[in-house]
């Protein structure tokens, strides 16, 4: 395989040293060193950043390349023609190895838009709510339900966000200055419910805990770690036993290779727990330093003594069959099985020690959101990159491997990649139960939907330092708060009626309902739903007004709070 190689100066520490990394570095040494059953302080924690000028990987032919000195320069579409993968497309029903990659007229943009980014728009019934502006371009059917984000820093509100295809909000939380990871759709109890992160990010991890929200919209419960520690924004599993999986940074001592040689030194651990819903009963804890050696770590090792070598940095857990782990690391490239409750480590895919032969496009790096799938395969979001440039690869992509236990060899089955999207953290990959895929660029703002042929059929890009994961569920909100209504005079004697139901998914249309007082009001208008908020125009002389939601069928849903009329 052909390839192109560059010398690289290492960027990190001493008198080279980036300031993102003596920012880390800094934010490192904050941390209170503690044992797990010791309160946990307040205090900004472990990061996820680091400098990565010695890390040694096997290339895709079995050899080692030493990347302290050289980084490969090959594209991720060079390194498919030159093995023969292919990048037109996923054929249908075609054998071998099958890669797609999104074509057609989407730019390569990962960055702010041409002319700056549009403001959000301002709900004149819901002023409280501005969601940031998202771009839609579709080429085709996509699967059923809406799309679940968590946009970040940016224009518009923080905060868990369900949209539709065409990029118009369907519900938001107001904001409430927390921010908010991983919005999801689970079945609790036998309902669908949403679950998310929230709390506060320190560089590379979260404070925080993990709510549930029912179709009205209603917290129904609030899920906390055990032991003294907070939960972290990297994963949350709610289990069909009404339990919950969850990431957990904590600070430990593990063995460091120094200056020096070997010893004791502070570490960041990956800590797995199971926390009883309903009861907040911890069932089962699992901590990476008892099973996973710091050697097996790509982070480089900081420089400063004091500052806590986070050297495994969990970000994703899946739940299989047979009630073993999935857990992956993003800073030694791996993706482990745990064996419960033993805690033991059944095998590693990928990383120093992969127990299994990785075939041609299988490697990855810096990977995010591992999922287990029906019919044994494995998704993975690799990133490829971490930090500030050099990277390891010119894009990130989404894979599905597959890990045979019996041959002990592990070959790629799908591929996804977006031209000029090169994702330093974050990410994630949704298989569908249509056989689309949803891909969400983590720290870049996007998503890409692809279809069961490999063609994209839906993307977006809005303006945010991006969702931590992106998906697609259905999803229906039956919103116990009523509808909201504003009215608005206008000249010439007419008024504009607002009306919006936050998070409500069935409105067809609204009904305007004017009169003499509260308790009289009749119909005097409709009009079909016109996105999140609808405006209808009116020349009633009544000083009162509301709004009814009505549904496809005709059937009343709500009806708002009476609005007074201005007169001019």
């Amino acid at each position: 395989m052909a390839s192109t190689t560059t010398r690289w100066r290492p960027s990190c520490g001493g008198r080279g040293q980036s300031p993102v990394a003596a920012c880390i570095q800094r934010t490192l040494r904050q941390v209170l060193h503690r044992s797990p059953g010791e309160p946990r302080s307040t205090r900004p924690g472990p990061a996820a950043g680091g400098c990565t000028n010695a890390p040694t990987r096997r290339c895709a032919s079995g050899g080692l390349a030493a990347l302290s000195l050289i980084r490969r320069r090959i594209s991720r579409r060079r390194f498919l023609e030159a093995s023969g993968l292919g990048v037109a497309g996923l054929a249908a029903g075609g054998a071998g190895f099958a890669v797609s990659q999104i074509v057609g007229p989407i730019g390569r943009s990962s960055g702010p838009r041409d002319g700056g980014d549009p403001p959000p728009p301002r709900y004149r019934s819901r002023p409280d709510l501005n969601p940031p502006v998202v771009t839609m371009t579709k080429t085709g059917p996509t699967s059923p339900g809406y799309i679940f984000l968590t946009p970040g820093n940016g224009v518009g509100s923080l905060g868990p966000t369900i949209i539709d295809d065409t990029g118009e909000p369907i519900w938001m939380r107001p904001d409430s200055g927390q921010q908010a990871t991983n919005l999801k759709v689970w079945d609790y109890g036998g309902k669908p419910v949403m679950a998310w992160w929230q709390g506060q990010i320190t560089v590379g991890y979260g404070h925080g805990t993990y709510v549930l929200m029912d179709q009205g919209y209603q917290q129904i419960a609030e899920v906390h770690a055990q032991n003294g520690y907070f939960g972290d924004l990297h994963e949350f599993v709610l289990t069909p036993r009404g339990t919950g999986l969850m990431s957990i940074f904590g600070v430990a001592t593990g063995q460091v290779l120094t200056t020096r040689g070997p010893g004791l030194g502070n570490i960041v651990e990956g800590v797995v727990q199971e926390v009883d819903v309903a009861s907040g009963r911890l069932l089962f804890e699992w901590r990476s330093s008892q099973h996973v050696a710091t050697q097996e770590s790509y982070l480089d090792i900081p420089r400063d003594p004091r500052t806590p070598y986070d050297y495994f940095h969990i970000n994703s857990i899946d739940e299989a069959d047979d009630g073993d782990l999935l857990v992956s690391a993003r800073h030694t490239w791996c993706v482990y099985k745990i064996h419960r409750p033993s805690g033991d480590v059944e095998w590693r895919l990928g990383g120093k020690r992969s127990d299994f032969e990785m075939g041609k496009g299988t490697r990855f790096a810096w990977q995010h959101d591992a999922r287990y799938h029906a019919d044994g395969s494995i998704s993975i979001f690799d990133d490829g990159a971490h930090g500030p440039p050099p990277q390891f690869e010119t894009e990130s992509r989404a894979i599905l491997l597959r890990a045979d236990a019996t041959t002990g060899k592990a070959s790629l089955e799908r591929a996804y990649s977006h031209p000029g999207i090169l994702s330093s953290s974050e990410g994630s990959v949704q298989e569908l139960p249509d056989g689309h895929t949803f891909v969400g660029w983590g720290d870049v703002p996007h998503f890409t939907e692809w279809g069961q042929t490999g063609r994209w059929v839906l993307d977006g890009q809005y303006p945010a330092e991006g969702s931590y994961r992106s998906y697609r569920f259905p999803w229906t909100g039956r919103p116990l708060e009523p509808p909201d209504v504003a009215v608005v005079p206008n000249w010439g004697g007419t008024h504009t009626v607002y009306a919006s139901w936050n998070g409500a998914t069935d409105v067809d249309a609204w009904r305007l309902m004017a009169g003499p007082s509260t308790d009289q009001l009749t119909m005097v208008d409709s009009s079909p739903r016109g996105g999140f908020e609808t405006a209808m125009v009116t020349r009633t002389t009544e000083p009162w007004v509301a709004v009814q939601a009505v549904d496809a069928q005709g059937s009343v849903m709500g009806i708002s709070k009476p609005a007074s009329v201005a007169r001019t």
